[in-house]
C-alpha cells in the first residue's frame, strides 16, 4: 500500500483535505472550542502517518501543493474588508492603534521570553513572526536567518491558541465591540483568528482581515529591527 502512496502525486494533499474534513465533522458534532478543525487535522495526519509507517517526505511531496494556495487565500481576505470600507474610514485611528500595539506586544513578549529561557539568537528570530500569516512569517524567518519550518509550527500553534481562547477572553473582559474583536483576532492570531472572527460576524471578519494584513507589514519591519536587540 505504501508503494501506491509513494507513486501518487497528490497523496499528501488528499490526506490533508480528508483530515480537515474529518475535523470539520467532529467540530459540527461536538461544538467544543478544543475541536478545532485545523488542530484535529494535524492530529489525524500524524496518527495516519505513524500507523501506516509513512515517512514525512512521502506526505510532503503531495501536500506541498496546498502551500501554493496560501498567498492567494490571504489576498482574498480583502473582500470582506472592501464590503466594510465605510466602517474602516470611521474607525481607522482605533484600528491602527490596536494593530500597532498588538504587533509591539508580540515582538516584546518574544524578546522577553527568549531572554528568560536563554534561547539562541536563531531561535529568537524564528519566533519573532509567530503572529502573522504563514506566507509572510516564513519569508521573514528565512530572510533573517531563522528556522522557517519551526516558524511555521509556531505560527500554527499561535493561531490555534488564539482561535480557541478568543471567545472566553472576550467574555472575561466583556469585549463586545465588533471592531475591537476583529482587530484583536487578526493582529494576534493571523488567518486562524480571522476565521474565528468571520464566525463571530461580518464586521469582526472585515476588521480582522485588515488587521492581519497590516500586522504582517508592520511585523516585517519590526522583526528586522527587533532582530538587532538580541
Amino acid at each position: 500500500m505504501n508503494e501506491v502512496w509513494n507513486d501518487s502525486l497528490f497523496f499528501g494533499a488528499a490526506l490533508t483535505l480528508l483530515a480537515y474534513g474529518a475535523g470539520l465533522f467532529v467540530q459540527s458534532r461536538f461544538r467544543l472550542a478544543v475541536c478545532n478543525p485545523l488542530l484535529l487535522a494535524i492530529v489525524f495526519v500524524m496518527a495516519f502517518l505513524t500507523a501506516t509507517d509513512t515517512d514525512y517526505e512521502t506526505y510532503e511531496a503531495g501536500a506541498k501543493y496546498l502551500s501554493y494556495l496560501l498567498t492567494p487565500a490571504t489576498v482574498c481576505l480583502a473582500i470582506p474588508l472592501y464590503e466594510k470600507l465605510q466602517l474602516l474610514r470611521k474607525n481607522w485611528k482605533a484600528v491602527l492603534a490596536g494593530v500597532l500595539s498588538g504587533v509591539l506586544t508580540s515582538l516584546l513578549t518574544v524578546l522577553a521570553g527568549s531572554l528568560l529561557f536563554g534561547l539562541s539568537k536563531r531561535d529568537y528570530i524564528t519566533l519573532l513572526p509567530k503572529s502573522v500569516t504563514t506566507a509572510i512569517g516564513m519569508g521573514v524567518s528565512e530572510e533573517l536567518g531563522g528556522y522557517a519550518s519551526l516558524t511555521v509550527a509556531a505560527i500554527i500553534v499561535t493561531g490555534i491558541f488564539g482561535n480557541l481562547i478568543a471567545e472566553p477572553v472576550f467574555r472575561l473582559f466583556r469585549i463586545q465591540e465588533p471592531v475591537a474583536r476583529g482587530v484583536a483576532l487578526g493582529t494576534s492570531s493571523h488567518a486562524m483568528g480571522t476565521a474565528k472572527a468571520m464566525q463571530l460576524g461580518e464586521t469582526e471578519g472585515a476588521m480582522s482581515s485588515l488587521s492581519l494584513a497590516v500586522a504582517g507589514l508592520l511585523t516585517v519591519i519590526g522583526a528586522s529591527v527587533f532582530a538587532q536587540f538580541y
